[in-house]
């Protein structure tokens, strides 16, 4: 590994190992607290984590400065037990440790290209907007309803002369997109997690990196939430969208991973029968087929 990469992981492993730390009081592990008010840190202090791993105080110290190679996986699950890490996080963990040691195993290469079999299974799905996103958030392939509710997202002015559209660009730096997603604040959180998230599943995707560094650089509120060093996964959950012609819309989603396509996912909407959201994307077919939210979002 260049030296320049094992630098930057260890700040990752350093930063992500000491937010985690800094978020758990003594009270919330059990501990007694000595001291009362004198604390200097915030949350554990590095000698507590180590009592509650089960390790000493030297060894931690050694994983916080970024060295986790060869940490075996008990050591990592009594750490992940100690900072209480969830599942996105304890992957988080393990992800970075495979990183650092130079026999892991490398991050799998992203596919590039939607396989036509793909293809054309989201044409098959008409009633329910789809789409197949990589890890970094550029919308590859999406089914005419998909194309219909992203409307605002793929006529973006930012993709005119760059693509592939990406909806992480459009969500930090393209204004409207404050219109789009309607409690975008959460929106904003969550793909800054899931990006975090991939950086440790694939440390040496440039492309990644080179996305994490422009919305790093080009946006505060971008930069703001990369420093938190928060991890999640995208499986399911609903998201409240504000289409220019249909209005406001809470849509359940799913996210599938595409098991022969590494790096690859389906999402697809599936609002409830007989639901305002079911009636609005019917509308918005239907307008899709006419020409109509392509008209409207060129005006």
């Amino acid at each position: 590994m260049p030296d320049s990469d094992k630098k930057n992981l260890a700040a990752e492993v350093r930063q992500f190992l000491s937010t985690r730390r800094a978020r758990i009081t003594p009270e919330q592990a059990g501990l007694p607290v000595h001291g009362g008010g004198n604390r200097r840190v915030a949350g554990l202090r590095r000698e507590e984590v180590a009592l509650l791993a089960g390790m000493s105080v030297d060894y931690y110290i050694r994983l916080e400065r970024g060295n986790l190679s060869g940490a075996s996986d008990s050591v990592l699950e009594s750490l992940a037990h100690a900072l209480r890490l969830d599942e996105a996080e304890r992957t988080h963990l393990y992800d970075l440790a495979r990183a650092a040691t130079p026999s892991g195993r490398r991050s799998a290469v992203t596919a590039s290209r939607v396989r036509p079999t793909i293809l054309r299974l989201l044409d098959s799905m008409t009633d329910v907007p789809a789409y197949v996103r990589n890890a970094r958030f550029d919308l590859l392939a999406a089914n005419a309803l998909g194309r219909a509710l992203y409307a605002p997202v793929f006529d973006s002015p930012l993709f005119a002369q760059r693509g592939p559209v990406n909806s992480a660009r459009f969500m930090f730096l393209d204004p409207a997109s404050r219109d789009f997603w309607a409690d975008w604040d959460k929106g904003a959180d969550d793909s800054v997690a899931f990006l975090r998230t991939e950086t440790g599943r694939a440390p040496h995707d440039k492309a990644l990196t080179d996305l994490i560094g422009e919305l790093t650089t080009r946006s505060d509120d971008f930069a703001r939430r990369w420093a938190r060093h928060d991890v999640k996964f995208h499986r399911s959950g609903v998201k409240n969208l504000h289409h220019p012609l249909v209005g406001d819309l809470a849509l359940p989603y799913e996210a599938m991973d595409l098991p022969s396509d590494p790096g690859l996912r389906l999402n697809f909407y599936t609002p409830e029968p007989d639901s305002r959201e079911r009636e609005a994307l019917a509308l918005l077919a239907s307008w899709a087929s006419t020409g109509t939210v392509a008209s409207a979002g060129n005006d």
